[in-house]
């Protein structure tokens, strides 16, 4: 009889008792029409459905939320040995810098795990280290300033508008519609806002106007390029610039929720389709990524393609994000799930 590969999906969430189960947006009370449905399952609860469908797949999989406590991801990989850890933790100590910590924690156990190493992580996670590697390597990306610390006078080269943002954060937080400012004023409150409530630089880029494609990247040895998926905005209404916010992405209670609408694949001109892969595929190996990510990039209006974000590790949800690059490639979630596991136990611990 075959052994059954044992994989650990391993995260840091807080209780159970955090979550409140969302309503859905009451048509009726909102001056807007949703256009998705909530999703009811709390983040828990999306571990726990990966982990059952890796079971139904002929693995032995088990959850382990390490809840601010590395110590019981050591004691775990003691008792249960598991052949893979599928790596979902994000953040420790509330603190998303620490991300790289945690996981250079699962190296030094010498087991095989999903997604990036602690360095790409750190690249990552620097925006303005990112932006600058990137550039060096001849990736194009929009132009941009670092504040550290404030000043009476915030003294740049850019264009309004531009588009401010936390240096160190992921998942779009501290971005929302008043991020992006059309003059100094506006771009002094926005800087301070980033430099006293998140306690960390501000990055400032200019804001570049276009569309949005995620573009999806599979694999380790030979990665390769999966349907482009893009952010569609033409719904999106005049009061709310055409950004993928925190709101965006998080509040189903807000309009950009709804208005900011993923088509996958991205209907694109064939010559601007192969320029964005061939870009994604050159950042996902410039910054060192491995099994599965995601690149943000913009088309501008004169069709210029700029690097936003290299994202390691993206969201793994059924049908949403990554998942509907690899479902139009013709993966279902099991197969991606399965897909990344081979990947990470082919490269060894």
């Amino acid at each position: 009889m075959v052994k059954k590969q044992k994989i650990a999906v391993v995260f840091n969430e807080a209780s159970a008792e955090f979550y409140v189960k969302p309503d859905n947006v009451d048509k009726k009370e909102s001056n807007f029409i949703p256009f998705f449905e909530v999703n009811e399952l709390n983040p828990i609860e999306e571990y726990e459905l990966l982990a059952d469908r890796l079971c139904e797949a002929g693995y032995e999989a088990y959850t382990l939320n390490i809840c601010d406590d590395i110590t019981l991801l050591i004691k775990d990989a003691k008792k249960n040995k598991p052949d893979c850890i599928f790596n979902f933790i994000e953040l420790y100590k509330e603190n998303a810098r620490l991300e790289m910590n945690a996981v250079g924690v699962i190296d030094l156990l010498r087991i095989p795990y999903t997604g990036a190493s602690p360095l790409t992580l750190a690249n990552c996670q620097n925006k303005v280290l990112a932006k600058r590697i990137l550039k060096i390597e001849g990736v194009r990306t929009s132009k941009f300033v670092i504040i550290k610390k404030p000043a009476v006078k915030y003294v740049h080269h850019l264009k309004f508008p531009v588009i401010v943002k936390p240096a160190y954060e992921d998942a779009s937080v501290g971005i929302d519609n008043d991020s992006v400012v059309n003059n100094e004023k506006d771009l002094k409150n926005r800087i301070e806002f980033i430099l006293f409530d998140f306690n960390q630089p501000a990055l400032v880029e200019e804001y570049i106007d276009g569309r949005e494609l995620n573009v999806a990247v599979m694999g380790d040895k030979d990665p390769f390029v999966l349907p482009i998926s893009e952010i569609d905005f033409s719904e999106m209404p005049d009061h709310l610039h055409n950004i993928v916010s925190y709101q965006a992405k998080w509040d189903p209670n807000h309009e950009a929720y709804h208005k900011t609408i993923p088509i996958c694949p991205a209907i694109l001109p064939p010559d601007i389709e192969r320029a964005a892969k061939n870009i994604a595929l050159k950042a996902f190996n410039i910054m060192g990524c491995r099994d599965y990510a995601r690149i943000d990039i913009r088309l501008s209006k004169d069709k210029q393609l700029f690097v936003l974000e290299v994202n390691p590790n993206p969201d793994l949800t059924e049908g949403a994000g990554f998942l509907r690059s690899t479902e139009a490639a013709g993966f279902t979630y099991v197969q991606t799930l399965e897909a990344i596991i081979k990947f990470a136990m082919a490269r060894g611990s």
